[in-house]
């Protein structure tokens, strides 16, 4: 038989025939077309072949009328296999249940480790983990991801500066790093205090050191603020002190007049699906949303048999709505808000004590419905940094 796959889903048997008009009976069952293979001949008044299930059910009454005696004597494929399973369904019902009960307890928490922490710092952590839902017992399906759980801690446990979250087989494992105490001053190395770029000085305090400049003195990057070296002996000390400088920044900004973007309205539609490999089954939330506009966040969670990981996940996805807005200014709403864009750009890149003095605008111009400016910036920050007193080489 050229398709073995076929005939053993349909089932096949193995036929004996005894009697004196076998050769008859064989051109009977074909003329009929009955399918037979594997024909044997066993002396001269029996012969054994194999046949379908479906035509064997049919042999018996051709043989009737040929004087031949029929007999079964293998009975292969899918529907025997199944008879049997069903004869034996306690056994497989009981292993598929077995299967089934550790495929829940791999993906089920089983414990919960916490390294780094002080106790009350730890009791703190184990009890906001019990708001979570992340505890022992819990299935693993029904807790947020490893992200999550590390937000949530680190901003509603205060005394965390870090922690971090990783779920090992049935096990979370935290490593927590907790806000330090004041540490104390470190023992500075002898150094200057030197200008980090062009200023006019407007304000100085020396702590410890020579100064080597006044207030509305003008000063280039690399000058020597504060001397390290004091006395007429020359004795060599660690410069400490704030030197505030009056500095300039000029910045570009084009603002658009008129912006289209999106943003969530609160609907939302949430799916849930069995992701093998490629493969993507739906299991809840049916059908597309109701809304046309949304944006897609899918959380997949991993099954476990044991320590192993299958290439089977949960899938969490969430559907929320989105509607296009327009926000619309005028040219003087524009370069106000221009001026704030511009501001908040400018202290990115500088200290927190650092104030914007002043600010003026160079240039402006509409353009393409665009408000473009220039604008120059006067800050006053520190501009003192520390720089090793280098040392003297011999003559």
């Amino acid at each position: 038989m050229k398709n073995q796959w076929i005939e053993f889903l349909s089932g096949r048997v193995t036929v004996k025939v005894s009697g004196r008009g076998i050769e008859r009976f064989l051109n009977v069952l074909i003329r009929n077309g009955l399918m037979v293979w594997n024909v044997k001949r066993h002396g001269t008044e029996t012969i054994t072949f194999t046949m379908r299930l479906k035509d064997a059910l049919k042999i018996r009454h051709y043989a009737r009328d040929r004087d031949c005696s029929i007999s079964f004597l293998k009975r292969a494929g899918m529907p025997f296999l199944f008879k049997r399973l069903l004869k034996n369904s306690g056994f497989a019902v009981g292993a598929l249940l077995f299967l089934m009960i550790i495929l829940l307890l791999s993906n089920v928490i089983w414990g919960i480790e916490i390294k780094g922490a002080k106790p009350a710092t730890e009791y703190q952590i184990r009890k906001e983990l019990d708001k979570l839902g992340v505890k022992i017992g819990k299935i693993q399906f029904f807790v947020d991801n490893v992200e999550g759980i590390q937000r949530k801690l680190t901003n509603n446990v205060g005394n965390l500066t870090w922690v971090g979250v990783e779920l090992k087989g049935t096990t979370y494992q935290l490593q927590v790093v907790e806000k330090k105490e004041p540490e104390k001053p470190e023992q500075l190395a002898p150094r200057n205090l030197v200008a980090k770029k062009k200023a006019i000085i407007a304000n100085m305090y020396v702590e410890t050191g020579q100064k080597m400049v006044d207030i509305h003195d003008h000063v280039e990057a690399g000058q020597v603020l504060v001397s390290g070296i004091i006395g007429r002996e020359g004795q060599q000390v660690a410069a400490v002190g704030e030197v505030w400088g009056e500095t300039w920044y000029r910045s570009h900004v084009e603002l658009p007049l008129k912006t289209n973007f999106f943003v969530f309205n609160g609907k939302e539609k949430r799916k849930h699906t069995l992701v093998i490999g490629s493969l993507v089954i739906p299991i809840w939330g049916f059908g597309q949303p109701e809304f046309k506009e949304y944006e897609s966040e899918i959380n997949l969670k991993k099954i476990k048999f044991l320590k192993w990981e299958l290439p089977i996940s949960i899938g969490n996805e969430t559907l929320r709505a989105r509607e296009e807005t327009t926000r619309t200014y005028t040219k003087e709403e524009a370069e106000k808000i221009a001026v704030e864009l511009a501001k908040n750009k400018i202290k990115t890149g500088m200290d927190e004590e650092a104030i914007i003095k002043d600010e003026k605008i160079l240039h402006k111009e509409l353009k393409d419905d665009k408000v473009i400016l220039d604008i120059h910036f006067k800050i006053i920050e520190n501009i003192a940094v520390g720089q090793p007193i280098p040392k003297e080489t011999p003559e």
